[in-house]
């Protein structure tokens, strides 16, 4: 695992495979920070009506109702029960029950609890702690140091040559000034400034961060910068082979997809805009004077399009969906527009690994990779933006020869080298699947599991999948969104 010098992290939430789980990470949890001496507790009544989580004292141990009963005689052995076992106790026949190792807390038992009326309520702790504990893997910290990011203030300070500039940008400057940026891009919309371009990689602090492990920071920083400049020229260059530039600087002609506008009926791309489907209601799009829709076609260096993409976007960069959702020009007019592709660059999109991770070296093939003809290079970074139409045939696709091109222009140009066997292309490769190494689910989804300890035998859960749903395991918060809008619950502190 790859180490960074410590950066502000984009937090990530975590799993939840079952509350008998959740109840052992929130006993030690208790244990560790609470200290409890004795409480006293109703002894068990053989007559007595309990409901759904009433406890009770009996033969030493406490027990508490999963459901209503009556006549029901607690067993701790009996885990079909009415009655679930929580604890030994120290009382003895006394009704007190000392907590000594013991992990319940009366006021506020683990698990999900029935409320007056109907539904349950779950503890944030119970929640947060566990996701914690089960995301806490190498790759996923590895994720979360590369898509770092900064405050937007710090950003909006960025400036050429300013001494305040975080470490990222101040390195990127001594590869690339102004001058060089002007000569790169000569034919690049007006709206691609080198300024814009600063503050885009300002955002991103996992983007030419400083390794301590003993790779070279400058170089992965320069390789970077060559890969993301061959996919722009090709995602939104000119094209031209008759114009006295040559084709590798014609990169960032385009800052809006081509005859697309706000005005006129061409490239809406709000088919998902409607209420009736998920991605509508997540990420409801904005809508003009007339009630029209906002136009989510493609801006800015990645051409990013679709409402379930501003969204996401627009979250990562303000915390708040609607930013974007409600002014998507901001993509194509502000420092966004090369965010965006920045963006794309540092974020997976499993079961692919990111670009970064493939130019850095964290991702490294396993044997299922290998034995789909992938390997490291630049045509990795191919098969991640679009694997699906330009991999895989048994030759280079006309797009594929053209970043090959420019990325051999620019990784020349930035003083990049690049070894023999490097895998340029991508011919023979296979897409990404879920068994490579780099997948990483990233999407919470309900558990529809049947768990019988818990109420109504629900899992009140969530569980990582391959599949874009509402709920992105990358944003902070959207764990507990997913338990609350798949299960009755009510998340307190």
């Amino acid at each position: 695992m790859f180490k960074i010098k410590k950066q502000t992290l984009v937090s990530m939430l975590l799993i939840l495979p079952s509350i008998t789980t959740i109840n052992a990470a929130n006993a030690a949890n208790v244990a560790s920070n609470q200290q409890v001496t004795s409480t006293s507790f109703e002894a068990f009544k053989p007559n007595g009506v309990y409901l759904g989580g009433d406890q009770v004292f009996y033969s030493a141990s406490l027990f508490e109702a999963r459901y209503w009963t009556q006549g029901d005689t607690p067993d701790k052995t009996n885990q079909w029960g009415p009655w679930k076992f929580l604890r030994e106790c120290e009382g003895g026949s006394t009704g007190e029950c000392s907590s000594g190792g013991g992990t319940t807390d009366p006021v506020n038992p683990p698990g999900p609890q029935p409320k007056p009326g109907g539904g349950y309520t779950m503890l944030k702790s119970e929640i947060n702690a566990h996701e914690i504990s089960l995301t806490d893997t190498p790759l996923f910290v590895e994720v979360k140091a590369s898509i770092a990011t900064l405050d937007n203030q710090t950003v909006e300070a960025v400036t050429p040559g300013n001494i305040n500039n975080p470490e990222n940008v101040k390195r990127v400057e001594q590869i690339i000034n102004e001058a060089s940026w002007v000569n790169t891009f000569p034919d690049r919309d007006a709206a691609y400034t080198y300024t814009k371009f600063l503050k885009s990689i300002a955002k991103f602090s996992g983007f030419c961060a400083s390794y301590d492990d003993g790779r070279d920071s400058d170089a992965i920083c320069r390789k970077s910068l060559a890969t993301m400049f061959a996919h722009f020229t090709q995602e939104t260059g000119g094209h031209d082979p008759n114009s006295a530039i040559e084709e590798w600087r014609q990169g960032l002609v385009y800052v809006r997809e081509a005859g697309c506008g706000e005005d006129g009926p061409n490239c809406p791309y709000n088919a998902e805009c409607s209420p009736d489907t998920w991605q509508g209601q997540t990420w409801q799009c904005g809508t003009n004077a007339d009630g029209s829709y906002k136009k989510y076609f493609g801006r800015g260096a990645k051409q990013l399009s679709y409402n379930y993409n501003y969204g996401p976007f627009s979250q990562a960069m303000f915390g708040d969906t609607k930013v974007l959702l409600d002014d998507p020009e901001r993509v194509a007019t502000s420092w966004l527009n090369i965010a965006s592709a920045v963006f794309f660059f540092a974020y997976p999109a499993s079961p692919k690994p990111s670009m970064l991770h493939v130019i850095d070296g964290t991702w490294l093939p396993n044997a299922h990779d290998t034995a789909n003809g992938i390997k490291p290079g630049f045509g990795a970074t191919t098969n991640v933006i679009n694997g699906g139409i330009e991999c895989g045939h048994g030759y280079e696709k006309p797009q594929s020869v053209n970043r090959i091109a420019y990325y051999k222009a620019h990784a020349n140009n930035l003083n990049v080298p690049i070894e023999a066997n490097e895998e340029l292309g991508c011919k023979d490769q296979k897409r990404f699947d879920k068994n490579g190494a780099g997948a990483l689910l990233v999407y919470w989804d309900q558990d529809w599991g049947y768990y019988p300890e818990n109420p109504e035998g629900k899992s009140f859960a969530c569980k990582l999948v391959g599949y874009q749903t509402r709920h992105f395991a990358l944003q902070q918060g959207d764990y507990q969104k997913c338990v609350e809008h798949y299960f009755d619950v009510e998340v307190v502190e």
